[in-house]
């Protein structure tokens, strides 16, 4: 997860200002390695971020590599002055070829978009001066937290998608489904994804919280996540849309970038009726298929009914 906007930053793993000169960055390394080290009651990941750190950020040569966003950026990417291209994995562009030749599934809606334009939104009314390269890597590290989550949310949601866009034929996808509602207590957010297919129905959100993730009492923890309740405010959208469109979800599930937990694979548990996984994005595509074990439909027909009352009944963010 090195590459997400949300994930500290070398100089906030180390503990400096970004302005620090290198003696100063070289004392704050030895001293986050001593207190960090296994041997010294400090904790291993801990350890192994402020190594990563220093190997970034360790030398004149790739500090002012990072710094100007060259260290992340692809050739392609590498155009304009030093710090003001976009940031090859966080620029919007096209979407990257699918897997194999298989028919592609049905998808309905863009994922990320909502965020994308809300990110944008953000960053003029911060700072109007940085509106004219908006995923440079100085623009996005030097943004407010508030503005990189939204940022990070744009691509989790858009990784996703990607992911889902090599289901094949059998599957039906919508992105950004609205789950807005005047009504009290009920939702004014949005389900990221809803996945249909012979293996049953799933409500999906994409998060990207910059950092691992952990399991308590059915709820996902962790330094990004703060006071959220990730799960329980996705059943809730689920349960909404549900309500709305009169259809059976067979889970919803958590997606998560590659590593950010310890299983690839994690049954949360089933909250207001619904069963929750916890999932890393390699993954998705095989639970997806395989579903939960059980079969969800009594056939054909019954998928094609609730893709009839979806396809009615979606309003998209």
């Amino acid at each position: 997860m090195p590459d997400s906007p949300i994930a500290p930053t070398p100089y906030e793993v180390l503990g400096v200002d970004a302005r620090c000169s290198m003696d100063e960055l070289r004392r704050a390394y030895r001293r986050m390695l001593r207190e960090t080290h296994p041997d010294t009651g400090g904790v291993a990941v801990q350890f192994h971020a402020v190594q990563a750190a220093w190997d970034t950020i360790g030398t004149e040569v790739s500090r002012r590599a990072y710094d100007s966003g060259a260290s992340r950026q692809s050739p392609s990417s590498a155009s304009g002055a030093s710090g003001s291209t976009a940031h090859a994995g966080w620029a919007p562009g096209e979407a990257p070829n699918r897997r194999g030749t298989r028919p592609a599934p049905r998808e309905y809606g863009s994922a990320g978009v909502a965020e994308r334009d809300e990110y944008l939104r953000l960053l003029a009314d911060w700072n109007p001066a940085f509106v004219g390269a908006p995923y440079a890597a100085t623009t996005v590290r030097s943004a407010p937290a508030p503005l990189r989550r939204v940022l990070a949310k744009a691509l989790a949601e858009e990784a996703t998608g990607y992911e889902l866009s090599n289901l094949g034929i059998g599957f039906t996808i919508w992105h950004g489904i609205s789950t807005a509602t005047s009504a009290p207590g009920e939702p004014n957010e949005k389900l990221d994804h809803v996945v249909l297919g012979a293996s049953g129905l799933f409500a999906i959100s994409s998060e990207d919280w910059g950092g691992p993730v952990r399991l308590r009492k059915g709820e996902l923890i962790g330094a990004g996540i703060g006071d959220a309740a990730p799960v329980n405010a996705l059943t809730i959208r689920a349960r909404y849309l549900s309500r709305t469109c009169k259809v059976p979800f067979t889970a919803a599930l958590v997606v998560i970038p590659d590593g950010a937990s310890d299983d690839s694979v994690a049954l949360l548990g089933s909250m207001r009726g619904i069963p929750t996984v916890l999932v890393q994005r390699s993954r998705l595509g095989d639970v997806l298929r395989r579903g939960l074990g059980s079969a969800p439909f009594r056939g054909g027909a019954e998928v094609f009914d609730i893709r009839t009352r979806l396809s009615a009944g979606v309003r998209f963010a």
